[in-house]
């Protein structure tokens, strides 16, 4: 059963892809249903694989690791596992800030908003949920931005230059919008990264990007302060 492994760590059987069925394998390699299921609940630990369901089972899509202080373009996210990258505008408006806009940016509420709804896709499924609000003040050029081919987090790193940023990492569970557009079932485990730039002191974007809580997980490295 270590070709299967090999077939999945080569890239030849990619993520997503179905592996052949129990008695389909028994009868491939000449072992044992029991020898078989063994293997393949041991690739399942291992992360390799998912069972489905009546579906069978299926190449597992890798666990996204995200440095925690880092201010992250989420196509190089996706092309870093090695998946094919897609993205699709939602909705996007022009509009003033209104009440409970001020806890995500801290703005006046005469203030004029770009409020763009994305989506990020890795290998065909969804990636990520971007909820993002550009003030315009300080991103004047953003008004004109379709953002129909270009996502608003790749955009704005090129365009503005940030001085500081806050994160905010919570886990929820998805609501019946949220599931609908991450493609999970309503209640399903999600991860929330918050996060807030400005540029010299200036706001300049509140963005919320919503991931499956099972396909994502933060680090962070530190080390130890120097002795006083």
């Amino acid at each position: 059963m270590s070709e299967v492994e090999g077939h999945i760590l080569s890239g030849d059987w990619p993520p997503g892809y179905r592996i052949p069925f129990e008695h389909e394998l028994t009868e491939q390699y000449g072992c044992s249903r029991m020898t078989v299921n063994k293997a393949l609940s041991e690739l399942v630990k291992r992360g390799l694989i998912e069972r489905r369901r009546k579906s069978g089972s299926y190449v597992s899509f890798p666990q996204v690791q995200s440095a925690v202080m880092e201010i992250h373009d989420v196509k190089r996210e996706v092309q870093s596992l090695g998946l094919d990258y897609a993205y699709r505008l939602g909705e996007r408006a022009v509009r003033k800030m209104r009440a409970g806009d001020e806890g995500r940016i801290d703005l006046p509420l005469s203030s004029r908003l770009l409020d763009v709804t994305c989506r990020h896709f890795a290998g065909g499924r969804v990636f990520c949920l971007e909820e993002r609000l550009i003030n315009l003040s300080a991103v004047p050029e953003a008004e004109t931005e379709t953002f129909e081919t270009a996502a608003p987090g790749s955009w704005l790193l090129g365009k503005v230059p940030w001085s500081t940023a806050e994160h905010r990492i919570r886990a929820v569970a998805a609501s019946r919008p949220t599931a609908q557009a991450l493609e999970v079932a309503v209640g399903a485990a999600c991860l929330v990264i918050e996060r807030r730039t400005w540029s010299g002191g200036v706001p300049v974007t509140s963005v919320l990007l919503t991931y499956p809580g099972d396909r994502h997980e933060l680090i962070a490295e530190f080390a130890p302060s120097a002795p006083a």
